[in-house]
């Protein structure tokens, strides 16, 4: 997933930026308000983390401009500020959570997964296509029971992958949710990403799972036709 940290506090917004590229997060970073809507307007965030106090627009001004232009990401506000006013200021500007500093790391995570899995569907904590099955809590994932490991961007592309299961997700879509503002797109790193899943995930004798569609994108799917109107759709399920 992708999370644009809204933070002008420079040592602090790259330490939130680290944990969270270390827990499967493409993040990008922004140090004032005006700068924070435009990303958000021209970036495919799925949740913002808020700073109340920055330079040019407030917190609580940029999070009721998103809301008035029909922004629906999840949105966790992060300030110092723990008076009740403020909490109820950024609730009724349009923020998801809440979280004081200071804050254990944590804390953060466990309440972007609670906002991120809200919306007009629950999204789902446990992924199964075919034999494979994403646990996108403890984020891992396991074939035919074996536990496969990922490097951190690997999981990540598996999971949005998982998420649209039978579907075809095309490059663009992969860079807008998996990698963030420093990806180059003249590079072949999708590919190698590709390349390096299939590796551990289509073993030899194993059926395959993740299908190649030629100028449209990759679908993670247990049968290849899966595409179609007729396809059956990945068993998902909300369990932790």
């Amino acid at each position: 997933m992708r999370v644009l940290v809204v933070e002008d506090d420079e040592k602090l917004a790259r330490l939130i930026a680290k944990g969270l590229r270390e827990n499967a997060y493409a993040v990008d970073v922004s140090g004032d308000g005006e700068h924070a809507i435009y990303q958000a307007m021209v970036n495919d965030y799925d949740v913002i983390v808020l700073d109340v106090v920055l330079p040019k627009k407030s917190g609580f001004e940029v999070c009721r401009e998103l809301r008035a232009r029909g922004s629906r990401v999840p949105v966790v506000m992060l300030t110092a500020r723990d008076a009740v006013e403020n909490r109820i200021a950024g609730l009724d500007a349009g923020a998801d959570d809440y979280v004081v500093k200071p804050f254990a790391f944590g804390e953060l995570l466990a309440r972007l997964r609670a906002v991120t899995r809200r919306g007009p569907e629950l999204k789902p904590t446990r992924i199964e296509v075919g034999d494979l099955v994403v646990d996108t809590q403890a984020q891992r994932a396991y074939r035919r029971g074996q536990q496969i490991t990922l490097t951190t961007k690997e999981y990540t592309l598996l999971e949005h992958l998982a998420r649209h299961a039978g579907e075809v997700v095309s490059r663009a879509d992969i860079v807008a949710h998996v990698w963030d503002d420093n990806h180059d797109p003249m590079t072949n790193s999708i590919e190698v990403y590709i390349k390096r899943l299939r590796r551990k995930i289509d073993q030899p004798g194993l059926p395959p799972l993740i299908h190649t569609r030629r100028g449209a994108g990759y679908m993670l799917a247990a049968d290849e036709t899966s595409e179609g109107s007729t396809a059956e759709p990945a068993t998902t399920d909300t369990r932790p």
